[in-house]
């Protein structure tokens, strides 16, 4: 292992690179450098923005001159992350979408979107494996590590520019399936409760409602009713972390196997359909392509797992 010689690079920012967040950007540029390690030279002013200290949120501007100091970074003959992983393999058999400009995955339960916090890499990661030649892969969003559904990942910086001004704007639809606890009334369409985040010691994320928390909101509406649970597609108007599962939990209908904030008694009546993981799924997005103005709908099928799961609710159902 030979460690790279370090110098001193400086970049003027494109229209492509306009709008992103210095901390990112420098995290493409430096490829294989710790974040702690980009937040760090960041803090110590050793980055330069026109020659001067910015801070991580800073945005970039066409024609930003940028200093990044020298970092040195040992060499590895191999890719941190292979391609011939199995579940980095299984990425490719889950694209729902592919075009020059964005890639739709149903992601499977069970990988988390990016690497870290112990995790040897997540799906982001995966697929720049799959993808060595792509010079540009970002996810648009995020899902939770034991949901799976719809992702979307930007393949431009213009793309993600485009869905993430979407998002914000509040023009992209995302409609989710999930399995509750009990009988969801039908008068219930809309949840509006703030939610608060609390960061434990451990690092784990804790989100309950709380007034001093940020605005969400969840529309939802019940697809199929059983004799002890509801399949209700959920619509998160705002992007809060674990919204639905908290809006779900305050209502009194947690989901099914949420190890957070779920109920014990009503996970071991599932048990017998074979369900083992978060009943939640992220079954469609409608957005507008970036490129071709398209109105799209992209639409991921359930895994075996919760298929299985309906399938045995219902056949208990006709049997009573």
């Amino acid at each position: 292992m030979k460690p790279t010689s370090p110098q001193v690079i400086f970049v003027t920012i494109t229209a492509e690179n306009e709008q992103q967040r210095i901390d990112n950007f420098l995290r493409t540029q430096l490829k294989g450098v710790p974040k702690s390690m980009i937040y760090r030279i960041l803090r110590k002013g050793e980055v330069r923005v026109n020659k001067k200290r910015v801070k991580p949120e800073y945005k970039l501007v066409c024609g930003d001159q940028i200093r990044i100091p020298p970092v040195r970074v040992a060499e590895t003959t191999e890719p941190a992350v292979s391609a011939k992983l199995n579940k980095v393999a299984n990425l490719e058999h889950a694209i729902l979408f592919e075009d020059d400009y964005i890639l739709v995955l149903n992601k499977p339960s069970g990988i988390a979107v990016h690497g870290g916090s112990g995790l040897s890499f997540g799906v982001i990661e995966g697929l720049r494996a799959l993808r060595p030649d792509a010079r540009f892969l970002e996810l648009v969003h995020r899902i939770d590590r034991e949901t799976s559904g719809v992702l979307l990942i930007a393949k431009k910086r213009s793309a993600l520019r485009s869905l993430h001004e979407q998002l914000r704007l509040k023009q992209m639809q995302k409609d989710y399936l999930a399995l509750v606890q009990g009988n969801w009334p039908s008068a219930c369409k809309v949840v509006e409760a703030p939610l608060f985040k609390n960061m434990l010691q451990s690092g784990e994320r804790i989100v309950r409602v709380n007034q001093d928390g940020k605005p969400a909101e969840t529309r939802f509406k019940v697809e199929e009713r059983f004799d002890f649970a509801t399949l209700v597609k959920a619509s998160p108007v705002t992007g809060r972390t674990h919204q639905i599962r908290v809006h779900t939990q305050y209502t009194g209908h947690p989901i099914a196997f949420d190890d957070r904030y779920g109920e014990k008694e009503f996970d071991q009546k599932l048990i017998s359909t074979g369900l083992n993981r978060l009943f939640l799924h992220a079954a469609q997005v409608q957005f507008t392509h970036p490129k071709t103005q398209e109105k799209m709908t992209v639409a991921a099928p359930l895994d075996k797992t919760l298929q299985q799961c309906l399938n045995q609710l219902r056949l208990q159902k006709q049997q009573e």
